[in-house]
């Protein structure tokens, strides 16, 4: 078999080098011709990644631009981004034109996956409507399956192919012939029902996570008030080995789903004359968290008989989460346009993002910038954002000033950090 993969990043690349180190041919497509050239030389645009596993897997994977080479794979297993628009409902333009860009280079017999997180109804309406008007029958020529994604990066535990892969078919020839595929590199494969079935899972997975991690924000709030170290209360509540779940505040939810998935069932249950206001709700408090603790650096510097507006504020760590290097949906981010917005004077330094990266939405003119004892004592207050292992911080407390901590890294009370 030869499989095609679309989206060489956090999710695609590490599929594509799974089936390229099972001994399967593997053509990636990606739209961005400096990551293909990137891999095609054996170097990995991502940082966790080593270019050693990039360059081995090069004698049967192949990176391109051109769609064109699709027509020869039997698989396609579609891994593009799916934000939301500015008023929160499912942003389809990826899929959309990824959909345009390959119609004419799909032939019988191949074989589609969408992996990308969407709502349930995506693979039916979208993918299978797409295949239709080009003149293929669904589970006779052409097959479509939807199988979720559960990347996640820098992990060093898990990956994509020890991870269980929930797969649902359209048919159930579709659903054996998605198998098929996937077991190439999957370890175990829980199929299901349907494809909604499958996009539900995925949307259940994150949106649980979405609600405890708002409720953990929610408790660190009245914890903060009571003057309770919220951080070893979740230990406590962890020694019981039943019921509990721990799971840890920070600034705000991040990354790639998490944010966003609540929000696409939320879109999608409307159209069922349904409201679903406890998962709305979770999107609600990570807003509340994240002006939070803009009010707990405002505080903070206050307390040092400084304003806001003309402090020097900097960022330790821009990614989503810590030891990697993406940085979508970060509320690190969010929180250093609220603060410049303010009038303060922002800088940041991440170890795995040394220069701001291209993003949609967000536009810094920043550099990462080396810790040391000079350049600490001469800022006004520095934001622990992202927890990083990199960062020394021990001698980050010896000289900054002012700490504001939202990841509870500093676990001893000191004058100059303050927990947030």
């Amino acid at each position: 078999m030869k499989i095609g993969i679309i989206g060489l990043g956090y999710v695609g690349l590490p599929l594509a080098l799974h089936f390229a180190e099972s001994g399967t041919e593997v053509y990636g497509f990606d739209i961005d011709t400096s990551k293909v050239e990137a891999i095609n030389s054996g170097q990995s645009p991502i940082r966790y990644i080593d270019n050693s596993r990039i360059a081995a897997a090069n004698a049967k994977l192949t990176a391109s631009s051109d769609p064109a080479g699709l027509s020869e794979v039997d698989g396609i297993i579609i891994c593009v981004p799916t934000p939301l628009t500015h008023q929160r409902e499912p942003d389809m333009s990826f899929i959309l034109s990824t959909l345009d860009l390959i119609g004419p280079h799909l032939r019988k017999g191949q074989m589609m996956s969408l992996e990308s997180t969407t709502y349930p109804g995506t693979t039916d309406e979208i993918i299978c409507g797409f295949v239709r008007k080009l003149g293929f029958e669904v589970g006779k020529d052409f097959y479509v399956v939807y199988s979720p994604e559960r990347e996640d990066p820098g992990n060093a535990h898990f990956n994509a192919a020890t991870i269980p892969k929930v797969i649902g078919g359209t048919t159930p020839a579709c659903l054996e012939r998605g198998k098929e595929i996937y077991s190439l590199i999957v370890e175990r494969l829980v199929d299901v029902s349907s494809t909604r079935a499958a996009e539900m899972t995925k949307l259940l997975e994150n949106i649980h996570r979405s609600v405890n991690i708002s409720l953990v924000n929610e408790m660190k709030i009245v914890a903060n008030k009571m003057g309770v170290d919220i951080f070893e209360v979740i230990d406590a509540a962890a020694t019981k080995p039943f019921g509990f779940t721990p799971y840890f505040p920070g600034p705000g939810l991040g990354g790639h789903c998490i944010p966003i998935d609540p929000f696409y069932l939320a879109w999608k249950a409307r159209e069922y004359g349904l409201n679903t206001r406890f998962i709305e709700l979770s999107g609600e408090v990570d807003n509340d968290i994240r002006n939070w603790v803009l009010g707990q650096i405002m505080d903070a510097l206050n307390a040092k008989k400084k304003a806001l507006n003309g402090a020097r504020v900097h960022f330790l760590g821009i990614a989503y989460k810590k030891n990697i290097d993406d940085a979508r949906e970060s509320p690190s981010i969010w929180l250093m346009e609220a603060v410049k917005a303010k009038g303060g004077m922002i800088s940041y330094s991440d170890p795995f993002l040394p220069t701001f990266p291209k993003m949609r939405e967000h536009h810094l003119d920043l550099k990462s910038i080396d810790l040391t004892a000079e350049f600490l004592e001469g800022v006004d207050c520095v934001v622990v954002a992202t927890d990083h292992d990199a960062f020394d911080y021990e001698m980050i407390a010896k000289h900054a000033p002012l700490i504001v901590d939202t990841r509870g890294r500093y676990r001893k009370a000191a004058p100059n950090i303050v927990s947030a």
